[in-house]
């Protein structure tokens, strides 16, 4: 996008919609676990369509997600049956999708391996 402002010329970034690596995870998941499907399938939209530039602006989507540091949020998904990590770049409108199980499967990870 163009402005100009009284003659001078300024160029606005555009914000770029979020990437989501990857979701062959998450479709490899929801084949296991098919009660997951509807509700990572709606997570994958929001996030895909989504220009997120802080952990706040995540934060009013997802009420639920929490932030646990070195980029990684979790996020609870159907009703906290599931839960998923992923580590999001916000300046390179990336995420990443590190984990993605039961909440036992979970509670058994160490979290700062991913």
């Amino acid at each position: 996008m163009l402005l100009i402002l009284s003659g001078i010329f300024l160029l606005t970034l555009h914000h770029t919609l979020m990437v989501i690596l990857s979701f062959n995870t998450l479709r490899n998941f929801f084949q296991k676990h098919p009660h997951s499907k509807e509700a990572l399938i709606d997570w994958h939209k929001t996030m895909e369509e989504a220009s997120f530039s802080t952990f706040h602006d995540v934060k009013r989507a997802f009420n639920s997600v929490d932030c646990v540091g070195n980029d990684l949020y979790i996020f609870n998904i159907r009703g906290n049956k599931y839960r998923l990590i992923t580590r999001i770049h916000f300046d390179i409108r990336t995420v990443y999708v590190r984990f993605i199980g039961t909440h036992q499967q979970y509670d058994e990870i160490n979290i700062r391996s991913l």
